[in-house]
């Protein structure tokens, strides 16, 4: 995905129906938006909007409770918006830190690598 499609994507309103499927979707379709919010938030204009939208908690419980993939892309959605230091204060709030953590320690090898982002 290249800046100006992410940014496009961004403007058109995508955010909002990715948080909420994020937020209510089935464990697959919750991987699958975080996924898209993770690749949106490689984009630093994203970024704020991304968090703008509401998507830390929701990421932050998949994160504590999805399957070991979901856990997986929730970190490094989480990391790609923690690039931004107003974020960084947002993720820690809503209780990342201690799964993250717990994935750094139990999680997959691709999941770990992750969670140190």
């Amino acid at each position: 995905m290249n800046d100006g499609n992410e940014v496009t994507i961004v403007g058109a309103g995508a955010v909002e129906p990715l948080v909420q499927l994020l937020s209510t979707g089935n464990a697959d379709g919750k991987t699958k938006a975080a996924g898209a919010l993770r690749n949106l938030a490689m984009n630093a204009e994203n970024q704020v909007a991304i968090v703008g939208a509401g998507a830390v908690e929701p990421l932050v419980q998949l994160l504590s409770t999805g399957n070991a993939h979901g856990k997986t892309v929730a970190a490094g959605a989480l990391s790609n918006l923690a690039v931004n230091g107003e974020n960084q204060v947002a993720i820690v709030g809503a209780g990342a830190v201690g799964p993250l953590v717990q994935l750094l320690r139990t999680g997959s090898g691709e999941g770990k690598i992750e969670a140190a982002g």
